[in-house]
């Protein structure tokens, strides 16, 4: 019987996928829970790639005359009433402030004194607080259309919380635009959700479906909900960002009124789009392996780590000599419009280094002993290959390909996921076979199942619950490029014009 492989990071996804992604983010030292209850410290590791993904998706936002503004964290609890499919869909998340001023109390503790004379709702998310403001902006159809984007914090009170993927406190951006005319607005959601697409597929290596929400998954108070779904490693969905129709429903709530050409006074038509640290969680759980994260060289925290080997201080001097020009030389280089980012190594810990970074995921990384610097050649491993797998590169070969390496392992990465996808992906037409699909094998053992069910769907809601509450299965989206195609309901057999993406998701 063969001996099963070792692997840095146990348990491994097929044995616990949940607890594989929690020691994925302990063994990489990206985050870590803090003394409050459901948020998370992010570690600098871990921060520069929200970092990156916030530089990276902000030039794109600006290239389409996005401008970026701050927004107060309280909103007062009378402007969440104001839309009253909004706050039923937020109630059960807010945080609310009640009090200022603490005072000490009988027993030598501090309690809350001054009570507020409205109750103030931490952020947890801003069309009412931003439409407030947009009503003050706004008099004239030349003061169209508005379009602001705010990088912040949000807090929404989950029950279960998860790092990166669901926390009680997030980092987040907010996209809120007024306009004119519908068909402005309708353009301006659709135009930012292909934002989100390309930025997931070209930065992030992550392949999505771009789709619509059904009603019941639509943001609270949004006519119409666009969003981009991906897979990860357990066949789940995950949402990676999303873009709102809101018509004029928030228009109207906050008064955003102007006059047009012909005089005559309207309400604005809005927009709203979001994307998170979530990104990361999707990220670790698209890419990462056994033996720790991986990162897509557009967006990691850093692409190359040099590790000196050496045995005296004779040797010393020379390897790190050799370790600094090459460094100077790679810093010199731009990938994608980024310096390229380096890492130095000298700890004492033999071989765990190599481990340590192959943990964190960095792209790719370099070996520089006496005997290298004699060939002037380097000793190198990627992160897209086996970790035993490291090639001998003459030096001045390795500067030359270096960032044509990085593309190299960005493409593989994406190649690999939509793979995945592919694989688990099925039309599925009958019900018996959709609710075998998303059934586990067995309780003791649920392997990896599912994934993504192509079937079709009358378009009733009462049908969608059913098979929600049946295999906690819901519509992720319905494709925008659908093409139009006869067939059966997968819940009441009615016939239906269009298949849906159904899967479980986080």
């Amino acid at each position: 019987m063969a001996k099963p492989l070792k692997t840095a990071i146990t348990p491994v996804r097929a044995e616990d996928y949940p607890e594989w992604y929690q020691q994925i983010i302990k063994a990489s030292d990206l985050a870590e829970k803090s003394p409050v209850r459901g948020c998370m410290v992010i570690k600098p590791w871990g921060y520069a790639l929200w970092e990156n993904i916030m530089r990276g998706m902000d030039d794109m936002f600006k290239a389409t005359g996005v401008k970026n503004a701050y927004f107060p964290l309280f909103i007062p609890l009378s402007f969440l009433e104001k839309e009253a499919e909004h706050v039923e869909g937020f109630a059960k998340e807010c945080a609310v402030v009640t009090h200022h001023r603490l005072e000490k109390n009988d027993q030598g503790g501090l309690a809350p004194a001054g009570e507020l004379a409205e109750p103030l709702v931490v952020r947890p998310t801003s069309e009412t607080i931003i439409g407030d403001s947009f009503a003050k902006w706004v008099s004239s159809y030349r003061d169209l259309p508005i379009l602001i984007n705010q990088w912040a914090n949000v807090v929404r009170w989950e029950m279960r919380t998860r790092i990166f993927l669901r926390t009680s406190e997030f980092l987040w951006q907010e996209g809120h635009t007024a306009h004119a005319s519908a068909e402005e607005a309708i353009e301006r959601t659709q135009m930012m959700l292909e934002v989100y697409a390309r930025f997931v597929e070209d930065f992030l290596a992550m392949p999505v479906i771009r789709g619509s929400k059904t009603a019941s998954e639509r943001f609270p108070g949004a006519v119409d909900t666009l969003c981009i779904e991906a897979m990860m490693q357990d066949c789940k969905a995950l949402q990676a960002g999303t873009s709102h129709f809101l018509g004029q429903n928030f228009a109207i709530a906050s008064g955003i009124r102007f006059q047009n050409a012909s005089e005559e006074e309207e309400y604005a038509w809005t927009t709203s789009w979001g994307s998170s640290t979530r990104l990361i969680g999707g990220l670790i759980m698209t890419h990462s392996d056994d033996n720790g994260l991986v990162l897509p060289p557009r967006i990691a925290s850093a692409h190359v780590v040099l590790l000196p080997i050496y045995r005296s201080d004779a040797d010393r001097e020379k390897v790190m000599a050799y370790t600094e020009k090459l460094a100077t030389d790679l810093r010199g280089q731009k990938y994608h419009d980024r310096s390229v980012q380096v890492e130095i190594d000298t700890r004492d810990i033999g071989g765990a280094r190599g481990w340590d970074w192959i943990k964190k995921g960095i792209p790719v990384r370099v070996e520089i002993g006496p005997k290298d610097i004699e060939k002037d050649a380097l000793f190198v491993g990627r992160r897209d290959h086996d970790p035993k797998q490291k090639t001998s590169i003459p030096r001045v070969q390795f500067l030359q390909d270096f960032t044509a390496t990085l593309d190299e392992i960005q493409r593989s990465l994406y190649d690999r996921a939509l793979n995945f996808r592919e694989a688990h992906t099925q039309k599925i037409e009958s019900r018996e076979a959709f609710d075998a699909y998303f059934t586990p094998r067995s309780a003791e053992k649920p392997e990896i199942h599912g994934g993504f069910a192509l079937s079709h769907w009358c378009g009733e809601a009462q049908c969608e619950q059913q098979i929600k509450e049946a295999l906690n299965v819901t519509i992720r989206c319905i494709p925008l490029e659908n093409t139009p195609e006869d067939g059966r309901c997968i819940c009441c057999g009615r016939p239906s014009r269009e298949r849906v993406v159904w899967a479980k998701a986080y």
